[in-house]
């Protein structure tokens, strides 16, 4: 099954000053959705899983700081990516495709009595 992993880090926590920088930012409050190939669902809506969490940054070098206009969520992105370590994030991938094959093979439902 192929899924596609669609990362959000536009939201931030920074210092107003730090080290003669503005708005440097150390907490990056990230999440991934991963959606699946439509072609899946008897929809044609892909299936969907999501995890969210916080990743504290080191504080940039000198010449590695990047001033906050200039951040994307790629570039933000790509730094939480490096914090967590490759390890991490792989484990991330596979809680998110074990909760899209969920839906797709349930091993558990709930049901209403009477109904």
């Amino acid at each position: 099954m192929a899924v596609n992993y669609l990362w959000d880090c536009t939201r931030v926590d920074a210092y107003p000053v730090e080290n003669e920088h503005q708005d440097v930012v150390y907490k990056v409050h990230w999440s991934i959705i991963g959606e699946s190939d439509p072609d899946l669902a008897p929809n044609g809506m892909p299936y969907q899983a999501s995890i969210v969490g916080i990743q504290e940054l080191g504080p940039p070098g000198i010449d590695d700081f990047t001033p906050f206009e200039s951040l994307t969520n790629v570039v933000v992105t790509d730094w939480v990516i490096a914090a967590m370590g490759t390890e991490a994030v792989d484990a991330l991938k596979l809680a998110i495709d074990n909760q899209i094959n969920e839906q797709i093979n349930p091993t558990s439902i709930s049901l209403i009595i009477g109904q």
